[in-house]
């Protein structure tokens, strides 16, 4: 893992730094709470100044605060939401990839069909129907995007499975959970992780979505998207609304993205 990131190309490590940096913000969210949530109606609308880098929205709420409050908020749930997708993907396209035969037909078909449909077709109805609440958000976002990492996983366990020590594990007489846990992750791990950092990526947007059309975090929990979701009333008279919650999803977006891509070319070479 440690050689994988050293060959990392400098766009990939630029946004490693940015990933970090992120982090940094989100563990200093908490000093940021009480802003972020103090009402000033006398405030409402304020455009960005010194008091204020990021102006004010329609509360009179200081929008830089909410956007550092909001940072861990997001990236806790989008990272939750990549890792249920990776857990039911690794699952569904590790046992496909190793059993192979009629399993690996049914297994593969099915996730073909899943994929036919457009992932806010099924992730909208999924979100109305659970009940609102983090888990549901969670849990919604990663039960609708593992197909993508289901065919990752499945490709690299094709190919894994072949090895002296998967030979050597069947021969033993370990069970298939075992083999695929034990055995077959941590050598398909650093694929994997390309799936994951695109996942992430993905996971940003579809909560920002999700929040956007009133189907994400119940109130008063607080993300990027929720923010944007009161944006569009102001847009003509407070830009700065859509404009800075917008950049941090942009800049979370793209750094996961050019993380991903960095990962991906560190691989080949």
């Amino acid at each position: 893992m440690k050689t994988l990131f050293s060959r990392l190309p400098g766009s990939g490590r630029a946004a490693l730094l940015v990933v970090l940096a992120l982090w940094i913000v989100a563990a200093f969210a908490p000093a940021a709470a009480r802003a972020a949530s103090e009402i000033r109606l006398e405030s409402r609308l304020l455009p960005p100044s010194a008091s204020h880098p990021f102006g004010t929205d329609d509360l009179g709420r200081d929008l830089l605060a909410r956007v550092v409050a909001a940072t861990p908020i997001s990236l806790a749930i989008v990272m939750s939401a990549a890792g249920v997708s990776l857990l039911v993907g690794f699952a569904v396209g590790g046992i496909s990839g190793y059993l192979g035969g009629l399993a690996d037909l049914l297994l593969s078909r099915f996730v073909e069909v899943v994929l036919c449909f457009p992932v806010l077709f099924l992730l909208l109805p999924l979100a109305a129907f659970l009940p609102p609440s983090p888990a549901a958000v969670i849990l919604a976002i990663g039960l609708t995007t593992w197909p993508g990492d289901a065919r990752y996983a499945r490709a690299e366990i094709l190919k894994a499975k072949s090895l002296d020590y998967a030979r050597a594990a069947r021969a033993a007489g370990a069970s298939t959970p075992r083999i695929l846990v034990r055995h077959l992750l941590p050598n398909v791990l650093a694929p994997l992780l390309v799936s994951a950092a695109f996942g992430v990526a993905w996971a940003i947007l579809a909560e920002a979505a999700l929040s956007f059309l009133g189907v994400g975090l119940p109130a008063p929990a607080s993300s990027w998207g929720g923010i944007l979701s009161a944006a569009p009333a102001y847009i003509e008279e407070a830009w700065w609304m859509a404009l800075f919650p917008g950049l941090a999803l942009f800049l979370t977006v793209s750094a996961y993205n050019l993380l991903a891509e960095g990962l991906r070319r560190a691989r080949t070479r």
